[in-house]
């Protein structure tokens, strides 16, 4: 096939992969097929310091209680505990090591509080000893399931950098360690996961990278309406490069900007990543999300890549990925 043959011959596999996934399970068999698994969210709240950030503190942990409880998700929260004898950054550690390495379902690691960077190592401040950087990339490499890294805390981005991996979602609140006031981000992001104006997509459900974008929009926002000059950038990395994107590479979920060379612009994963799901998305099987994620992915990159393919190979790989894509909801085309 060659030329406009070929186009439509896209166009109809990917008119059929979509009724493949908005059409051909019916929602009841698909629930009824499916015992499914949730997402834990282990949240640790830093040491606060003055009253003013522990009321934000609060408020903050109070949001993503919430959402947890709305996604039935299994939240561990360390930080509140008056009446431990074990350090925070001890029962940090305990805690992840605790935790399954293997699944589908993400682990997220949620950090709000503060934080310094000395020029060569991050730091979150707990009560008692600190966690570092190099600590949490140390108790994280076991790991095979997906997993949301959030720090939310000033000098965050050296987090970033550490942390960075294959199946990994980091989000930190600034762009560089030298970012080191109080950041606002942490209150916007909780905010924003239990908004509905967040669903840029509208598609019934927030993603990570809604989220992310929505809160960073409000930062903005907020240093505008101040006259301030912005002392906080968020960055996302979820492709494992160790680069980050930030939010104003966006417009709406599509990104508008791409970095040098041969990276590429984070985001595609993040936005596969909700805590609470639509309707939709929980009638269909977790293990036909986990493949139809993927393939998703690899059409993503091959499309960035469009340029570097004759026509007749790129429609033709196109084609063949969104055959498989169909095909992850049963054989019924």
């Amino acid at each position: 096939m060659e030329g406009d043959a070929v186009v439509k011959r896209v166009a109809q596999i990917a008119m059929l992969a979509c009724v493949a996934v908005f059409g051909i399970v019916p929602v009841q068999e698909a629930l009824a097929q499916t015992t499914p698994t949730k997402p834990t969210l282990v949240l640790v709240l830093g040491a606060p310091g003055q009253e003013e950030f522990q009321t934000n503190f609060l408020r903050q942990a109070e949001l993503w209680t919430r959402v947890c409880e709305r996604a039935q998700a299994t939240i561990v929260r360390i930080g509140l505990d008056t009446n431990s004898t074990t350090s925070d950054c001890e029962r940090l550690k305990q805690t992840l090591a605790s935790e399954q390495k293997e699944g589908r379902e993400a682990l997220w690691l949620v950090l709000v509080g503060h934080g310094t960077f000395d020029g060569k190592e991050a730091r979150f401040n707990l009560r008692g000893p600190d966690v570092t950087a190099t600590d949490v990339a140390e108790w994280l490499k076991p790991f095979r399931r997906p997993v949301v890294f959030i720090d939310t805390s000033a000098a965050s981005a050296p987090f970033l950098n550490k942390l960075s991996a294959t199946n990994r979602v980091v989000i930190t609140a600034t762009r560089s360690g030298s970012e080191q006031n109080f950041t606002r981000y942490g209150l916007f992001l909780a905010e924003a996961l239990t908004d509905d104006q967040s669903d840029l997509d509208q598609d019934g459900q927030v993603s990570l990278l809604e989220a992310f974008l929505t809160a960073s929009a409000r930062v903005a926002e907020f240093y505008r309406t101040e006259g301030r000059l912005a002392t906080e950038h968020a960055l996302l990395d979820d492709d494992g490069d160790g680069r980050g994107t930030p939010a104003d590479w966006f417009r709406g979920i599509r990104p508008i900007k791409k970095p040098q060379g041969n990276a590429s612009v984070d985001g595609a994963r993040a936005h596969q990543l909700h805590l609470v799901l639509s309707q939709a998305e929980q009638a269909i099987p977790p293990d036909v999300r986990s493949k139809r994620d993927v393939l998703e992915l690899e059409i993503g990159r091959l499309r960035a890549k469009k340029s570097q393919h004759p026509d007749e190979k790129y429609y033709g790989e196109l084609e063949n990925l969104l055959l498989r894509l169909a095909n992850t909801y049963g054989d019924r085309l």
